[in-house]
């Protein structure tokens, strides 16, 4: 008789563990798809922002005039939607496509985007310096992982004002990460300075790259 029940609590505990077990495989897997599907529901958002971006850009022509002045009602604006993209960067080498915000909205920021750092000016400034930032690494948000890839005469490409700016890399050095970055450029050409950490070091890379073509 004690035999029995010895018997029937084993197999009692063996049922709970195969109840529990199965518990934990299914929300691993609810939890592995759930992420599957924000990442998936994130990309298909950020293609669409980008096909809009094109969209607008291709209602732009020379004879276009921007006013820069940020008036109230500019103000005003930007606070109710500062997501909009104003440009992009493309990479063909490194399979990077990616809108960036204006400078001061919320999503310019590293830990959100590619970031336009304050010291920038923009592509259609001559002999500018069009100055990028971002996250390399493993996490979504590491939009320069691959940055690392790139080699002298690689093209990087920036659509801006219905306009776009193609670079060629001319430059790639490592600094020390202290916070400030030391650009070595010619200031007699136009340029786009893109900039990274060296991924699991203390180390920042620093990629050059000299205006070629407007089209």
């Amino acid at each position: 008789m004690l035999k029995r029940k010895e018997n029937n609590n084993s197999k009692s505990r063996k049922g709970q563990l195969i109840i529990v077990g199965s518990f934990l495989i299914l929300l691993g897997i609810s939890v592995v798809g759930g992420k599957y599907l924000y990442n998936y529901l994130l990309d298909r958002a950020e293609d669409i922002k980008i096909e809009e971006f094109y969209e607008i850009q291709e209602t732009i022509d020379d004879e276009t005039i921007v006013d820069e002045t940020p008036t109230k009602e500019k103000q005003e604006e930007t606070k109710q939607d500062n997501t909009n993209y104003i440009a992009v960067i493309k990479i063909p080498k490194i399979g990077l496509e990616k809108g960036l915000c204006e400078k001061g909205s919320y999503c310019n920021n590293v830990n959100r985007n590619i970031q336009i750092l304050k010291e920038s000016t923009y592509p259609d400034i001559a002999n500018g310096n069009f100055i990028l930032a971002g996250h390399s690494g493993t996490g979504r948000v590491s939009y320069f992982r691959n940055l690392n890839k790139l080699s002298q005469d690689d093209e990087v490409s920036i659509f801006y004002q219905g306009k776009e700016y193609k670079y060629k890399v001319v430059n790639m050095y490592d600094i020390e990460k202290t916070g400030t970055a030391n650009i070595i450029r010619n200031k007699e050409k136009t340029t786009l300075t893109l900039i990274t950490r060296r991924h699991n070091t203390n180390k920042q890379i620093v990629v050059i790259c000299e205006l070629v073509e407007t089209v």
